[in-house]
Order: structure tokens, then sequence, then C-alpha cells
């Protein structure tokens, strides 16, 4: 009887655990949601007025009744100046992208430069804010040409770099006219990876077999189930280093004067080692730049929002949790040096 409460016990308590997950799944898809709002499209934000009123709100818990009150009136009056000049500054269209595996903002990426296109000129800027540890080839491939888009129509392009971009985010990274890392993110890892676990010996221990039928002699070569041979793992091998290829080649593009044989290693380095080996041209944070360029330019944060449908939400928060356990593999590659 005791056994069988003890079994009893353990199996309530995993079906609690998977409920509990379950419910967490769904809370968070639904502030998710809430957070999303009730609407899909393009959002704008002037960062030169953001920056004005931090400064307003700082200056007027220092200043004194007095003084506040003449630095309103002084800054009210440089408002009406420039309301009524008729230079026109050039302007800076600012993109965030926060990669994952699937590059799964690039959606949002895709209407965002078409946006920038229909009114940017070449006397502007387009700078993207990027932190992307790379993953699935065909989605960062892609991620990567919106960017081509703005490199195509003659408008300069920077990319900055606070926290990495590796694999797929150095291939987005390299189409930009200008790459500009703070001095400990991360950039390279110019590689190619493809691992899996495999469960042949497993199943033919408890007596499962694994039939795979394919049409074509290289449909299928390593697999999860079936027993690998050599041969399917060099012909895997030669996959990797094809598109090991592509990757060099579109880098190769973008930034000629490269020693791909010294970079394309799947090593990574921080960024003051990035800029002596050429994977960078600049040590500064985005903060900076950005903050340098609002004296004499016009800055436009540009987002757009896609509302995505519950159940979409939902399979999103699931796939995601799922994702954490590869993509923390990748991440570990990366943060396993830690200040102590």
């Amino acid at each position: 009887m005791t056994e069988f409460l003890a079994e009893y016990g353990l199996f309530l308590l995993k079906a609690i655990t998977i409920v509990a997950a379950i419910v967490v799944v769904i809370g968070t898809a639904a502030a998710a949601g809430r957070r999303a709002g009730q609407h899909e499209g393009l959002e704008i934000e002037s960062l030169n007025e953001k920056y004005r009123m931090l400064a307003a709100a700082l200056k007027q818990a220092i200043m004194n009744k007095a003084e506040w009150k003449a630095e309103a009136k002084a800054a009210k009056g440089r408002d009406k100046a420039a309301a009524k000049s008729a230079e026109k500054r050039p302007r800076v269209f600012v993109i965030d992208f926060k990669g994952d595996l699937k590059a799964s903002e690039m959606p949002s990426l895709r209407e965002e430069v078409s946006a920038v296109l229909e009114v940017a000129t070449s006397g502007d800027q387009v700078i993207v804010r990027l932190e992307n540890y790379g993953g699935v080839v065909h989605e960062h491939g892609l991620a990567a040409s919106q960017l081509v888009r703005i490199r195509d129509k003659d408008i300069p392009l920077t990319v900055t770099v606070d926290k990495v971009a590796a694999s797929g985010g150095y291939l987005m990274a390299c189409v930009a006219n200008k790459i500009v890392a703070a001095p400990f993110a991360i950039l390279g890892s110019i590689g190619v990876i493809a691992q899996l676990p495999n469960f042949h010996r497993l199943m033919d221990n408890h007596g499962i077999d694994f039939e795979q039928i394919t049409a074509g002699k290289y449909k299928r070569n390593v697999t999860i189930f079936g027993k690998n041979t050599d041969e399917d793992r060099a012909k895997l091998k030669e996959e990797l280093e094809d598109v090991h290829d592509l990757f060099k080649a579109a880098i190769r593009t973008y930034r000629p004067d490269l020693d791909l044989d010294r970079v394309a290693t799947g090593e990574h380095w921080y960024g003051t080692r990035a800029i002596e080996l050429g994977l960078a041209d600049e040590i500064m944070t985005s903060d900076e730049l950005l903050a340098g360029l609002a004296k004499d330019m016009d800055l436009y944060r540009v987002a757009y929002k896609i509302k995505q449908p519950l159940q979409k939400r939902l399979l999103a928060n699931v796939d995601g949790a799922l994702e954490k356990f590869d993509d923390l593999n990748w991440r570990q590659r990366f943060e396993s040096r830690l200040f102590r």
C-alpha cells in the first residue's frame, strides 16, 4: 500500500506540474496579447523628443523654481524657432532587431524596411540596433536580405551591436556600410553547425524497429531514430561545408577586406579585438552613437507591430519554451566567460 501511495503521489505531482505549466503558458500568451494592444501597424517615436523630455524631467528635479522657469521659457523659444526654420535636417531611421533561432522578428523587419524605403533618401540614414545569436540558416538569410534592400537603395546603413551579432546575426550585420560595436560585444562565429540526438541503440535494446522509406538517394541522411553510417555523416558534412561557403561568399560581398581564412573558423571575438580583425569598424555603444547624431539630425524609431491571434500566440509560447532548450546551448558558448 505504501508503495502504491508513493507512486500515486508521484503521478499526481507530475500531473499538477503539467497543468501548472499549461496555465503559465496560457497566462503568458494572454498577457502578451494585452501588451500588444488591439492594433497592428507601424509605430513611430521621435527619439529627439524622447531625449528632450528625459533632460527636462531631470532639470526640473534638480533646478530651483526660478531656474526651471527660465529654462522652460528658453526651451519654448528654441522649439518655436526650430518650427519656423525652413532648414530641413537629415533624418535617421532606427530599427531594432532582437533575434532568436528562427529570426521570428523578420516579418516585422520586412514591414519596417518597406516603410523606411518609401520616404528615405540618400541624405538620410538607417541604423539597426542588432542583438542576435544566430540560428536557422534560411530564416537569417532572409532577414539579411531585408537589410540588403537598404544598401541597394544607396541609403547609408549602420548596424550597432551592443551585446552580440554572431553566426546568422553576423550575416545580418555584415550587410551594413558600417558596424559599430560596444567594447565587449560579441561578433563572429562564422560557421555552421548541425547536431541531433540518436536513439537507435536505445530503441534496438527495447526491440523497437525504425523504418524509413525515401525516394532519392540523399533525401535523408543523418536521422534521429535510424542507424547512421559514415556515408550519412559525410554527406551531412558536405552540406554544411556548402552552406559555410555561401556564408563566406555573402560576407566577402560586403566586407571584401576581411581575412576569411582567419575569421571564418567559427570563433567569436569581443568588440575591441573584432575591430583589429576587421569584423567591426568602430567601438561605441548605440546610445552614444544616437545621442551624438541627435544634435544635428532628426531621429525616428520605426517599429511594426504584428497582432497575433490567440491560438498562434499560444503555439508560439509552447514553441518558444521548447526553443529555449536549444537556444541555451547556443548561448552557453558565448556566456561561459563571466566576470568574477
